[in-house]
């Protein structure tokens, strides 16, 4: 937190802070906004417990073994759909929400908290979205009393509302702008929300209640990107008014646009659609802090991007599937190895920084060709980058693989996220050549487990491009690796 930027809470709390012994616990944590809030608790001198659907993405993160806690006295429920669901969808949501509010109400938490969204009223439950306010009303179906803080759109760097706005304006010179674009709202900053997060556990005056959060400025969605050419530095863009009223058009551009797929921009936009403000001054008044307007958060997040120090990214959230049994059914490798002048540590960073700005080492025009062949098709192609250009964890999204598996110094494991026939893994193994210091092997491993005739001829039309694109790469590491003579190790974000 920028002290510079937000008050010091501390001197305006309703209660004087418990903090120190203060059990907590937050469900979500390796998501966008619990990624941001268990550090900041930790600071603030809480003990948290975390829980998230892949618990290898908690212990990647520095803050993750800091502290632990048994029975907590307040609850985070920071899980949702961050896509535009169907009723089953909507259902299984309800069902976790009940379930978790009895697990807390067995437990004797004190308190559960939720952050659901401005605007989600009963007249959307009809439609195939899944609301955040059948959640709220499922965590009230216990005595545990439930604080409620609904939002706008949320401003900060790796958001998906931020990514999709930056996206956009980075890649239309002329931007055109259906009617959903000039609602309006008070959008509000990431460490606002975080801030008002914490805020509330000294504050008994938040108890049970619902309370809008929103920002000091009023502005529609085409205005904001206006605020991002400008903070970007990028040329005076081109504005075509389209009489565009549905979401599902404007999703399918947003998803050819940029890194968002379309059932997620189609939530995003369902939001954005119709002009809503929220009554933030009671929590303004209950937890008062200083509010970024949406330009200064806007060059915030442009320069967390810039400067590689994005603590958490929307494309990072979300289930990891199970590694593929590569037991059963045909599976093709294709195995390479080499041996590399230079020390494990060091091949390793170089494995690591593949993927993003950087590329893959070798053939990236190919690369790009098949991110825009997946885009094509409804995969997430190349688009989505990478969260920092130097490190990795367990559960980082690397353009259109997910990080599966991590082990520093050791071993990388990525599984493919692109449309395909089948099921994709690339594996990387460090190892020191024995009896020779300052030498490592690194092994390669591309595995497919094709999915019917389909799978079989995609993987024989390939082949041909491997010596290419996975040979290239494993000398392009070794390369890399041979080059830096740096002697500080990048540390596990």
């Amino acid at each position: 937190m920028n002290d510079e930027i937000l008050s010091d809470r501390r001197q305006a709390a309703t209660l004087p802070a418990k903090r120190d012994g203060t059990r907590v616990f937050v469900a979500g944590a390796s998501g966008y906004v619990g990624g941001r809030l268990a550090p900041r608790l930790l600071e603030e001198g809480y003990a948290v417990r975390c829980l998230a659907r892949s618990p290898a993405k908690l212990r990647s993160r520095r803050w993750s073994e800091r502290r632990r806690c048994d029975i907590c006295e307040a609850a985070y429920y920071l899980i949702h759909s961050m896509r535009a669901a169907s009723r089953e969808d909507a259902r299984r949501d309800r069902d976790l929400a009940r379930g978790f509010a009895a697990a807390a109400e067995r437990a004797g938490v004190g308190r559960i908290i939720y952050l659901g969204r401005l605007g989600e009223t009963r007249a959307y439950v009809s439609t195939a979205v899944a609301t955040r306010v059948e959640v709220a009303d499922a965590l009230r179906s216990t005595a545990v009393p439930v604080t409620v803080f609904r939002t706008p759109l949320i401003i900060g760097a790796g958001s998906v509302s931020y990514e999709m706005l930056r996206y956009l304006v980075e890649r239309q010179p002329v931007m055109f702008t259906p009617r959903w674009t000039r609602s309006r709202s008070r959008p509000i900053a990431i460490a606002n929300v975080v801030e008002y997060l914490v805020a509330c556990l000294d504050c008994r005056e938040s108890v049970g209640r619902e309370l809008d959060i929103d920002g000091p400025g009023v502005l529609s969605f085409e205005e904001m990107t206006r605020m991002m050419a400008g903070a970007n530095g990028l040329r005076r863009r081109i504005y075509v008014r389209v009489p565009v009223r549905g979401t599902r058009l404007s999703a399918l551009w947003v998803h050819l646009i940029t890194p968002i797929n379309h059932r997620t921009a189609r939530a995003l936009i369902e939001g954005l659609r119709t002009s809503l403000f929220g009554s933030g001054d009671e929590a303004a008044s209950l937890m008062p802090q200083r509010l970024l307007g949406a330009g200064e958060a806007i060059e915030l997040a442009v320069g967390k991007v810039a400067n590689g120090s994005v603590e958490t990214s929307w494309s990072d959230a979300g289930i990891i599937p199970g590694d593929p049994d590569w037991a059963g059914g045909k599976t093709f490798v294709d195995w390479r190895r080499t041996d590399v002048a230079a020390d494990p540590d060091r091949v390793f960073r170089a494995v690591c920084r593949i993927g993003g700005t950087r590329g893959w080492y070798a053939a990236n025009a190919l690369w790009r060709l098949r991110g825009i062949m997946d885009r094509l098709i409804g995969g997430p192609g190349l688009e989505r980058g990478r969260r920092n250009p130097e490190t990795v964890a367990y559960g980082d999204a690397l353009d259109f693989w997910r990080v599966t598996g991590f082990q520093q110094d050791r071993w990388l494991e990525l599984r493919a996220e692109m449309k395909l026939p089948g099921e994709a893994m690339l594996e990387f193994n460090v190892l020191p050549v024995p009896g020779q210091p300052g030498r490592s092997r690194l092994i390669q491993t591309a595995r497919f487990r094709p999915r019917g005739l389909t799978g079989l001829a995609y993987w024989y039309a390939v082949t041909p491009f491997h010596g290419i694109v996975f040979k290239g790469m494993l000398h392009g590491i070794r390369r890399a690796a041979e080059s830096d003579r740096g002697e500080t190790r990048v540390p596990i974000p």
